[in-house]
């Protein structure tokens, strides 16, 4: 299990093949299991794939604070140091794709490409508060499917929703129906700054959005509830693709991830300029193509 102390943070980290490197980031209470499951056995075959628990995830270590995606930028950028990692291609799914987004604003010349899955953005988190979310009456339908009910006055409480989300089984991919590891996450929620971090904006304001102008992917389901945050960053930034995952809610991973894999590597291995002729089911962002889904 190898770690190594970054940031003042031991973390844990996978790094397996070779070629150009590949840095892969996951999800808010997720861990690096998410991308071994499908997509790292196909990736490491052309590169070099790191992945790693973000601080306080998985077999990382736990520190009180610090889960803002500034801090969280820092941690990636002292492990690609530690790792001798001069310039990557980013991968990040939902908080790690804010991450990833806001590691390429800061440091522009060390993201060869970037590909963002389903980022929700701290700057857009007011359009999450809204009791007509669709993400909570999404939230509450999974888990009464578990057989949970949940109080009327609590089905817009993203604390409530959590805590009873961690008495479920798990609801994506090759585990589902089996029942989560409670305490490590429990200890997350309730010992750190985590959710009040989740909020910080920092320097990834809406208008810094539109100066990452490095090459980006980007992809979300098409039935996400991360739509309106999709609608906003897709016109904002100047130099990326967007893929629409048929039938995707918000774990592109765990429910497709023979369609994302394919698409993350028709990226990847692409040269020269971007955008000049659009793949099926791939829409330059600022094209007068209309929205098309990605196909099987």
């Amino acid at each position: 299990m190898p770690k190594i102390k970054v940031n003042g943070v031991n973390i844990h980290y996978i790094t397996v093949g070779s070629g150009p490197d590949v840095a892969m980031l996951h999800g808010f209470l997720g861990n690096l299991a998410l991308w071994h499951l499908y997509m790292v056995p196909l990736l490491r075959k052309e590169y070099r794939v790191t992945t790693y628990d973000l601080r306080g995830h998985g077999y990382s270590e736990v520190p009180p604070t610090g889960y803002t995606a500034a801090d969280m930028a820092e941690d990636l950028r002292c492990l690609l140091d530690a790792l001798g990692i001069q310039r990557a291609h980013l991968l990040g799914h939902s908080y790690g794709a804010d991450v990833s987004m806001y590691f390429t604003l800061l440091h522009p010349e060390r993201v060869e490409k970037l590909i963002a899955m389903e980022p929700g953005l701290a700057a857009l988190v007011h359009q999450r508060k809204h009791k007509d979310w669709i993400g909570w009456s999404a939230w509450v339908e999974k888990l009464e499917e578990a057989g949970l009910h949940v109080p009327e006055d609590k089905r817009s409480d993203p604390d409530y929703l959590l805590q009873l989300s961690l008495e479920t089984p798990k609801f994506y991919g090759p585990t589902r129906g089996l029942p989560r590891n409670r305490a490590p996450l429990l200890k997350l929620l309730k010992t750190t700054t985590l959710m009040q971090d989740y909020e910080f904006v920092g320097e990834l304001t809406l208008d810094a959005v539109r100066r990452i102008r490095t090459r980006t992917l980007l992809i979300y389901g098409h039935q996400s509830h991360f739509l309106n945050s999709y609608d906003y960053i897709h016109k904002a930034l100047p130099n990326c693709e967007t893929v629409l995952l048929p039938g995707g809610e918000h774990f592109g991973p765990l429910e497709q991830p023979e369609l994302l894999t394919e698409n993350v590597l028709r990226f990847l291995r692409e040269s020269g300029e971007p955008n000049a002729v659009p793949d099926a089911g791939v829409v330059s962002c600022g094209s007068p193509v209309s929205e098309q889904v990605c196909d099987d």
